[in-house]
């Protein structure tokens, strides 16, 4: 029996591993962490954007409490709905979810500013939830990146 040494171990490819779940997880952890994406994503499309999008009055009313615009209100709505759709394609999870804990702190500063902080451990608890995914899925933002700089 002879010793493996560096020069005759068999390669193998970790970065493709590593880039697809943006650490080495198990079998288990990356499925539900796969399962968290799809129920974010979900919340953000439907419940969160969809109301934004086609005008509700429920949002409507909040943003006219804020003073912006109904062009906030679909900012914002279209923002969700990109981040949502984004957190179900592979190579853009890590980013997405790292886009929408940016518009968690402003929807959890704009809940403390006009809104008496009513709610506000809402977008607290969503960010937490996607700095899960954003963490699991940090590899995919490094090839994505290298993907951009091959385009460029």
């Amino acid at each position: 029996m002879t010793a493996l040494t560096p020069e005759a171990a068999p390669a193998t490819d970790t970065t493709a591993a590593d880039a697809t779940s943006g650490a080495r997880l198990g079998r288990k952890a990356d499925i539900a962490v796969r399962v968290l994406q799809v129920l974010l994503a979900l919340f953000f499309a439907i419940p969160s954007a969809a109301p934004k999008l086609v005008g509700h009055w429920s949002a409507a009313e909040s943003f006219d409490r804020i003073g912006w615009g109904d062009w906030f209100m679909y900012t914002v709505g279209g923002l969700e709905l990109a981040g949502a759709i984004a957190l179900v394609i592979p190579i853009l999870s890590g980013a997405a979810a790292t886009a929408l804990i940016g518009l968690m702190a402003g929807a959890f500063v704009f809940t403390l500013t006009f809104f008496d902080g009513q709610y506000a451990a809402t977008p607290v608890i969503f960010a937490v939830l996607l700095a899960v995914v954003a963490w699991t899925r940090r590899g995919q933002n490094a090839r994505l990146f290298a993907l951009l700089l091959r385009r460029a």
